[in-house]
């Protein structure tokens, strides 16, 4: 498979700047493979193709204003750095520009001295294992001079942090929102409780892999970053409960429609789903698992919405 398959015109005049002011009132395209057809509805319009019984996964992760700009403090030039990953305490995994001027040793300072790091390490691909220092609260500090790490092709500042999370973000560690649930609201959310659908969650933390570009022709050589989730109990026997309760199904002889949101969860149910014969708690790093993954593997998904950021 080769990434000139995917290619297609978009005219920049069609990529919207800024988010619609209701955010069920985007459009949404309806491609039903089977019939062939295709219908443009409003995204509330979601509602009319859940049946009672149905489970719609989502990913909660919250997105951290990763994206952070700043000074050398030796040369006062210009610099950025982008949140990736914590890996231990006030050490963090990022991105920086310009990668040149950030070799190992080299002080930065952010917000007029509210927030400084150094850089430690070089490390593979590029990015940087920097350590952060500051009077305070870590979370406070990046929410007072972090930036939301909007697209490259966003170009419009975001005036509401808000809008570039998910009304049902819980755990922060994202450097990007999982956008296929952008579009949700609670009362949408609402109806599909009225309506009998069920909501599980699981946790994904989007990382470097959603911003890192595609460098080879060949997709299968592509290296992909793993990203880390988890999938609590709970939440697995929610998704078991919905499998187990109608016949022919794909997993344990049983089948449920299992409406996914989005490519990070669908991630994560290709690799619970095959990795065991059961859905477990579970807790790892998937790494282009639908790349990996033939369509016929993917045991769990029985729907998949795959939504724009803006559209």
């Amino acid at each position: 498979m080769k990434v000139s398959d995917f290619n297609y015109n978009l005219p920049k005049e069609l990529i919207a700047q800024v988010p619609i002011k209701n955010r069920d009132q985007s459009r949404l395209m309806v491609l039903d493979r089977k019939n062939k057809t295709i219908e443009h509805k409003i995204f509330k319009d979601i509602i009319d193709y859940l049946q009672p019984g149905d489970c719609l996964v989502r990913n909660n992760t919250k997105v951290i204003p990763a994206r952070l700009y700043g000074v050398k403090e030796e040369t006062g030039a210009n610099v950025e750095f982008l949140l990736l990953k914590r890996i231990d305490g006030d050490i963090w995994e990022v991105m920086v520009k310009p990668g040149k001027k950030l070799m190992p040793g080299v002080r930065v300072e952010f917000g007029n001295g509210l927030l400084k790091a150094e850089v430690l390490e070089k490390l593979e691909g590029g990015n940087r294992k920097v350590n952060f220092e500051y009077n305070g609260i870590f979370n406070e500090i990046l929410n007072e001079i972090g930036l939301m790490p909007l697209p490259p092709y966003i170009h419009e500042k975001l005036k509401e942090k808000d809008r570039y999370q998910t009304v049902y973000a819980k755990y922060e560690g994202s450097a990007a929102a999982p956008t296929a649930g952008l579009h949700f609201t609670d009362e949408l959310f609402e109806k599909l409780k009225e309506k009998g659908v069920e909501v599980a969650n699981v946790t994904l933390h989007v990382g470097i892999g959603t911003f890192r570009p595609v460098k080879v022709e060949n997709i299968e050589e592509h290296d992909m970053h793993s990203e880390h989730f988890y999938i609590k109990q709970e939440d697995v026997d929610k998704t078991i409960e919905q499998l187990m309760e109608q016949k022919d199904s794909l997993l344990r002889g049983m089948v449920r429609n299992l409406a996914d949101k989005g490519l990070s969860v669908a991630d994560i149910a290709s690799i619970v789903s095959i990795s065991e014969s059961e859905v477990p708690p579970y807790r790892g790093a998937p790494q282009a698992l639908l790349r990996q993954a033939p369509s016929d593997e993917l045991k769990v998904i029985h729907h998949l919405s795959f939504l724009p950021r803006w559209y």
